[in-house]
């Protein structure tokens, strides 16, 4: 077997354990779309309340793999979200969304496979809905090196 570095992604991408954000299951990440339909909103912080995703890899470098939509407070209507890291949000993952009204309670999982992101840096989110300032409460799937 050869001597894999922090470095390989490919490695990493194909061997690892996603650790899920947020932790508990009394806590969640509520998503905001922006103030105007179908317009983005300002980048935020992706947090728990009182987490930072960012904080999982202030020492460590990692990727997130996947998101989980558990639930929309606006069914029947397309959401785009976007994720970023760093002071010049560098796009590192996108996906789309929507919960149909027959389907209640369905949980929406999206490869996000993102570039990597370096130790230290701040994690954000931008999302748009069909009608603005709708919400989204996901979950992250993510891991270090």
């Amino acid at each position: 077997m050869s001597v894999v570095y922090p470095g390989d992604d490919l490695y990493h991408f194909t061997h690892h354990v996603s650790s899920i954000f947020p932790e508990d299951t009394d806590e969640l990440v509520t998503l905001t779309a922006g103030g105007t339909n179908n317009v983005f909103g300002a980048w935020a912080e992706v947090t728990d309340g009182a987490v930072t995703l960012s904080s999982k890899f202030a020492t460590k470098p990692g990727h997130i793999v996947a998101i989980i939509i558990e639930d929309v407070n606006q069914v029947d209507e397309r959401y785009t979200l976007e994720i970023s890291h760093g002071a010049a949000y560098v796009i590192i993952g996108r996906t789309r969304f929507m919960k149909s009204g027959v389907l209640v309670n369905v949980e929406h999982s999206r490869r996000i496979r993102s570039y990597h992101i370096p130790a230290g840096e701040t994690v954000y989110y931008r999302m748009k809905c069909e009608t603005l300032s709708k919400t989204a409460i996901a979950q992250f799937r993510y891991y270090t090196f």
